[in-house]
């Protein structure tokens, strides 16, 4: 028996990445029940499940993109590049147009090409590329992320400063009734998207901030231009423009992006000193605009001018994401020792769709298909506080701060609500936290989406600091959800297939 399961979160615009899946049992495979919670349950062998007919659909590693040649230069020109919080070898080369192994680092190298490199260390590197689009900053990475600089920042009390027609805005998300300012948190939170730079765009194309009046037509409907029958309203255009955002910032981070397309079907290559926070907004301006308008989008008296307006120079908040060293702490699998669960789902979009790679799934043995209740615990994978617990969600914080937006956080998501921890609890590796379920989205099956975030950024599952949970690295498909885990000479691999190949334990 097999099941195809998918997961989104709930209430937002149709067309984002699904595709998680679960591990189903044969029917004449004994479920193992899990023990009650008052006490810390014993490791409890589970009969593997039948193979099943399906195979496991092959994995296809990323390729690395092409080195474009679009300029001829004399061999012996070089560029001076100041490393960036956040870059590697890897995404340095693809963006400058080069392979890794034409870069010269001046100092200590990183361990490879796929390792963080020190913010501020000296690259030398030929050029290569002719002409690209304008090197102007416009927003530092950590204004584009929900960062600890905005962490304090008071909504509902800027928006009624404000006077805008969002402070008196009401729309129904999924079963409550929420007012503007509730909507633009509920957005910059669960895509880790700063509050204030959804409000300046939502200032910059329709003045929703500051105008009092209230907007007919396309601007009320569609109040960030975004004009789509599954992007109807505040909430669905502000978690539009938050997956938009995260595809320009994180295709940076990765080196997968290097260029910009406009309406008209032209493209542009984009200056590879940029940052990530800036390439974000490039090509979120770029969506919806040809190059002239584009242009005065991300110029002078374009958005850049409405932000300061609204929040002065937002580089006086700039602070480094990746400090030199950083690296993941200890990581458990999300389960009791002994209990087979599957693989099922490879790097994939963390929150919304598929802009930062950054979740992994996995699913609880099961006889029945579909979204079922499970007696399967999921379980602490590190010490940490609980920050945020309900509607499907739990918010591990590893530094024990109380706040998302430093150091390390683990996000459980389709987490059950009979069961499931409270916020203020202090979780060891190895607490019981809840039960995995469809709850939190829409699913179509019984699992567990699990992601990390570091000072406010989601960190990508297979990148520099890859996921690495009970010695188990999680590796990336060519695909969303597709992918491996690796430990020695031992491999998983995703599917939602109910095969060997996805069963895992510890």
């Amino acid at each position: 028996m097999t099941a195809g399961l998918a997961c989104a979160r709930a209430d937002v615009p149709s067309g984002g990445g699904i595709g998680s899946g679960g591990l189903t049992l044969d029917p004449t495979v004994i479920p193992v029940p899990s023990e009650p919670p008052a006490t810390s349950p014993p490791a409890t062998p589970v009969t593997p499940a039948t193979a099943v007919p399906v195979p496991v659909e092959p994995v296809a590693s990323p390729t690395f993109p092409a080195t474009p040649t679009i300029g001829v230069f004399p061999e012996s020109e070089e560029i001076l590049y100041f490393a960036q919080s956040g870059d590697t070898l890897r995404s340095v080369a693809a963006r400058f147009g080069v392979v890794p192994e034409d870069i010269a680092v001046q100092g200590a190298a990183p361990a490879g090409t796929d390792s963080l490199i020190d913010p501020g260390a000296q690259l030398i590197l030929p050029r290569r590329l002719g002409g690209t689009g304008p090197s102007d900053r416009l927003l530092p990475d950590s204004e584009l992320i929900f960062s600890l600089n905005a962490a304090e920042f008071d909504i509902d009390g800027y928006c009624a400063t404000a006077g805008g027609y969002l402070c008196t805005h009401k729309e129904t998300v999924g079963t409550r009734q929420l007012r503007g300012p509730e909507i633009v948190a509920q957005v910059a939170r669960d895509n880790a998207v700063n509050p204030r730079l959804l409000l300046a765009l939502l200032e910059y194309a329709t003045g929703w901030v500051t105008n009092p009046a209230r907007p007919t037509g396309d601007a009320l409907d569609y109040p960030l231009g975004h004009v789509s029958p599954d992007a109807r309203g505040l909430f669905r255009q502000l978690t539009w423009a938050a997956n938009e955002l995260g595809n320009g910032y994180y295709g940076w981070r990765a080196g997968a992006l290097t260029d910009v397309a406009f309406t008209d079907g032209s493209t542009l290559r984009l200056a590879p000193s940029l940052n990530a926070g800036t390439v974000a907004l490039q090509r979120y301006f770029s969506l919806n605009s040809d190059p002239s308008g584009w242009a005065v989008d991300i110029g002078a008296e374009g958005f850049p001018r409405t932000y300061a307006s609204l929040f002065g120079d937002p580089f006086e908040n700039e602070f480094l994401i990746y400090e030199p060293g950083v690296s993941q702490p200890a990581i458990i699998l999300p389960f009791l020792p002994g209990h087979i669960w599957a693989y099922t789902g490879g790097p994939h979009g963390a929150w919304e769709r598929e802009s930062a790679w950054a979740a992994i799934d996995f699913a609880p043995p099961s006889l029945q298909p579909g979204c079922v209740d499970s007696t399967e615990w999921i379980v602490a994978a590190a010490p940490g506080l609980v920050v945020r617990s309900g509607n499907g969600v739990v918010v591990l914080d590893l530094d024990g701060d109380g706040r998302e937006q430093t150091g390390w956080t683990l996000l459980y998501l389709h987490v059950a609500n009979t069961g499931r921890v409270e916020v203020g609890e202090f979780l060891e590796e190895g607490d019981l936290l809840g039960h995995p379920s469809c709850e939190g989205g829409v699913a179509t099956g019984t699992h567990l989406h699990l992601a990390r975030k570091y000072n406010g950024e989601w960190v990508m599952a297979d990148g520099p600091l890859p996921f690495t949970l009970s010695g188990w690295r999680v590796q990336a498909g060519s695909k969303p959800y597709q992918g491996t885990l690796v430990n020695g000479d031992r491999i998983v691999t995703a599917s939602t297939s109910a095969s060997q190949e996805t069963q895992i334990s510890r």
